[in-house]
């Protein structure tokens, strides 16, 4: 069955139309709209953190059971592969500089002369065949570098203090090696119909695990893996994103209104939704104008405070190394309590190990998987060890007076001494950035928006790309996934911050089971990988001598 897009078009009016009709029958009624869908959604998101987060005793600790997976296997990638993420990041930038473009002989794909988009595919159209290596970098990060370096680092801190700053930089070192390995894989075993690249965890776990004799493994994992990504893609790469950009829009312009969240979300939902129809080619046009300005806003704005402060930084320092083994009284759990914050942040931030990222640098031009997966690297010192980083000094100097007092958070929202208001999240930041850029908030507000639809794009292409591996390449698998994916947009306007960050934690924590398990199975074909695309260095360089 064939959908035009003026029939895809009428759907987002229906749906639109549908939570307007629900918003006029909340009136006159104790609860707004909002309230009534927080409500409705909270339960659900307790009960999914407390399955996902189960914690594991460690004598008189509690660690959650995923934590230990991620945090174990990063540590064992980092070792095996004798600190791959550090030892070779001068070989990952000119590999992005293309200074080895020679060695990754692939033929261009032909399209001929087809302007339609195969459901599905990530590819950059605008190139003839695939994607650089630098593109598929661009791509990737364009999906991890979103509100989590804003809004969830200023919650990490707010309950673990500038400890969690710590434990959130180690986990993105670690990350290095773990998202070398997933993306490696994703090259690997990737897929190509009707001259469309397809890749990811789905194929690895799949193909791999049954090269090893593992079948039903693998395709349990794969089967199990798709539904989480479309899951994490509902959540953290789009309710969470909804929530704090509206969360930043009410607060900057001082809006009111029991269903004011709902409003706003029907308005992203709409513009998100135009730009999705569209396909790759209108997605594609849109990030690649907008990551650059949404970075150049953001990062020069905390390089700018971080300068005008460079004589605090060694106190904001000195707190992040003291607290993160020494936690100020008020820190819940102490210093495992700051750890487990500092390591949901960075794995919510960066994504590695939830191979979500293989996705999108499964798709890069290459005959050597392992250029990618040293290429992919970069992305979580990107996301996390830099710009992470950068979003915590200047939270952590603001509070150098006293703003708030880290611990005494209700809701994941902190008490400001000053007025006795509670501000959590993107406002946080907001509030930071703010006291030394005044009039800040609006910019703020700008890059915000614009990086929670980045982010959103991308993320509706992932889980895009797993519905399709569930249930097909069809316009009706795609349109199914596309409404349900605006639904979550309105949704995550409408509820607390609370209710998305538990939903959306636990989503995208989720992922970690079944990749890592195949991740740590596989491993041995990436070393491979590794040994042969080294050796073709070698003999590039011999050759030049």
């Amino acid at each position: 069955m064939i959908f035009s897009k003026s029939f895809l078009f009428k759907q987002i009016f229906l749906l639109l139309l549908f939570f307007s009709s629900f918003q006029q029958q909340s009136y006159g009624q104790e609860l707004g709209l909002d309230e009534k869908i927080n409500e409705l959604f909270m339960p659900i998101a307790i009960a999914w953190e407390d399955f996902i987060l189960m914690p594991l005793s460690l004598g008189q600790f509690e660690m959650p059971i995923v934590l230990i997976l991620l945090l174990g296997g990063a540590l064992f990638f980092t070792i095996y592969f004798r600190f791959i993420n550090l030892r070779k990041v001068g070989l990952s930038i000119k590999i992005v500089r293309g200074v080895y473009d020679d060695l990754d002989h692939h033929e261009s794909i032909d399209e001929g002369n087809s302007k339609e988009d195969i459901i599905g595919t990530i590819k950059d159209e605008s190139i003839e065949g695939e994607v650089n290596h630098f593109q598929a970098l661009s791509t990737a990060v364009s999906g991890t570098v979103g509100l989590g370096n804003i809004a969830l680092v200023a919650v990490a801190i707010s309950i673990g203090g500038p400890g969690a700053t710590f434990w959130m930089i180690l986990a993105g070192l670690l990350g290095m090696s773990t998202k070398f390995v997933e993306c490696t894989l994703g090259v690997k075993y990737r897929e190509v119909h009707d001259n469309k690249v397809y890749g990811g965890p789905m194929y690895y776990l799949s193909k791999g695990l049954k090269e090893q004799g593992r079948e039903k493994l693998g395709k349990g994992l794969a089967f199990l893996f798709a539904i989480l990504c479309v899951g994490a893609s509902f959540g953290g790469g789009n309710a969470f994103q909804s929530n704090q950009a509206t969360a930043q829009i009410i607060n900057t312009f001082g809006l009111s209104g029991q269903s004011i969240g709902t409003f706003i979300g029907l308005a992203f939902a709409f513009v998100v939704g135009i730009i999705i129809i569209g396909g790759i080619k209108r997605i594609g046009k849109v990030t690649e104008k907008v990551v650059p300005f949404m970075a150049i806003i953001y990062v020069g704005s905390a390089l700018i405070i971080l300068i005008m402060n460079w004589r605090l930084l060694d106190n904001a320092f000195i707190q992040i190394f003291q607290q993160a083994f020494n936690p100020v009284a008020g820190i819940t759990g102490g210093v495992i309590g700051v750890m487990i914050q500092g390591f949901r942040r960075a794995a919510f931030s960066n994504e590695a190990g939830a191979g979500s990222a293989a996705i999108a640098h499964s798709a890069v031009i290459t005959n050597h998987p392992a250029s990618e997966g040293l290429v992919a690297l970069l992305e979580p010192f990107i996301d996390t060890v830099l710009i992470c980083t950068m979003t915590a000094l200047v939270i952590i100097i603001f509070n150098l007076n006293g703003a708030f007092e880290y611990g005494n958070v209700l809701n994941d929202q902190v008490l400001l001494l000053s007025n006795s208001e509670r501000i959590g999240g993107v406002n946080l930041t907001s509030l930071a950035f703010e006291s030394y850029l005044p009039g800040y908030s609006y910019v703020l507000m700008v890059a915000v928006v614009l990086f929670a639809v980045s982010t959103m794009l991308s993320w509706s292409y992932y889980g895009l790309q797993s519905w399709i591996f569930l249930f097909g390449k069809s316009k009706f698998s795609d349109l199914s996934f596309k409404c349900i994916f605006l639904l979550f947009t309105v949704l995550g306007s409408a509820i607390t911050l609370e209710a998305v960050i538990k939903f959306s934690d636990a989503m995208i924590l989720a992922l970690v089971f079944p990749n890592m398990i195949g991740l740590l199975l596989l491993f041995p074909k990436v070393s491979l990988e590794l040994k042969g695309y080294l050796n073709q260095i070698k003999k590039k360089s011999k050759a030049i001598e």
